[in-house]
C-alpha cells in the first residue's frame, strides 16, 4: 500500500474516531447542532480528500496525456 492512499483514513478516523468527542449540542454552528455540523463537515472533506488522493497516486498518472 503507497503512504499516499493512508491518506483515506482520515475521514474514517474524522467520522467515527472523533464521534464521542464531537457528540454535544452546544456550541451552535451555522444554526446546527456541534455533531450535525461535525458530520456534514466530513461529508464535505471526503471527497476533497479522495480527490487529492485519486491526484498523487502515480498509478493514475500513467494514463494521462500531456
Amino acid at each position: 500500500m503507497k503512504y499516499i492512499q493512508l491518506l483515506i483514513l482520515i475521514p474514517f478516523i474524522g467520522f467515527l474516531g472523533f464521534l464521542p468527542w464531537a457528540n454535544r449540542i452546544e456550541p451552535y454552528i451555522l444554526g446546527m447542532p456541534f455533531l450535525l455540523f461535525w458530520l456534514v463537515l466530513w461529508m464535505v472533506l471526503s471527497p476533497m480528500l479522495l480527490v487529492i488522493v485519486y491526484k498523487l497516486d502515480p498509478d493514475n498518472r500513467e494514463g494521462e496525456t500531456e
